[in-house]
């Protein structure tokens, strides 16, 4: 990485030149947000910003309906969601790519990393489940970790991080 160092600034080629960030509009997708804008990756880069629709799997195995003005519920409320956060990441002077995905988190996550060749994937994780519930459900972010072929920063709760320990905002 090649850098010049201009008063106290550092000036130099981006560390990652494709960067997708997971968002749902929870906790922990806008510590993503704010990983991103602490990485300051720079004009050059490449923001793409995911928003996944993940239909009730648990429904439909189940062999229940699942009404159509529910599911569209849903979308419409992802849309809100990706429509904030390329706003906030607008405002702090990042281009920004918006993809509203329907399906399985993992399987669209894996194959946008793919498809855009995303250096690096930027998510929350929930920190707050119990040993007991994440053991009975598995983790979306470990099998994540075994499917994509890009770098992963998995963002802490901001509010969750220790007096004194990493860079501050």
């Amino acid at each position: 990485m090649r850098a010049i160092i201009i008063g106290i600034a550092w000036v130099g080629v981006a560390m990652y030149r494709k960067i997708l960030v997971a968002y749902n509009g929870s906790p922990e997708s806008r510590s993503a947000l704010d990983e991103l804008v602490r990485l300051a990756p720079g004009p050059s880069a490449e923001v793409h910003l995911a928003g996944v629709v993940h239909y009730p799997s648990a429904y439909l195995l189940a062999g229940e309906y699942v009404p159509e003005v529910a599911l569209a519920d849903e979308r419409e409320h992802m849309e809100g969601d990706l429509k904030d956060a390329h706003a906030v990441l607008a405002g702090k002077g990042f281009n920004v790519i918006d993809h509203l995905v329907v399906g399985e988190p993992v399987d669209v996550l894996t194959k946008l990393v793919a498809e855009l060749g995303i250096e690096l994937l930027i998510l929350g994780h929930p920190r707050s489940k119990s040993f007991a519930l994440r053991w009975w459900r598995g983790s979306v972010d470990a099998v994540l970790i075994e499917r994509v072929r890009c770098s992963i920063l998995v963002a802490a709760d901001a509010a969750a991080r220790e007096p004194g320990v990493g860079p501050r905002a």
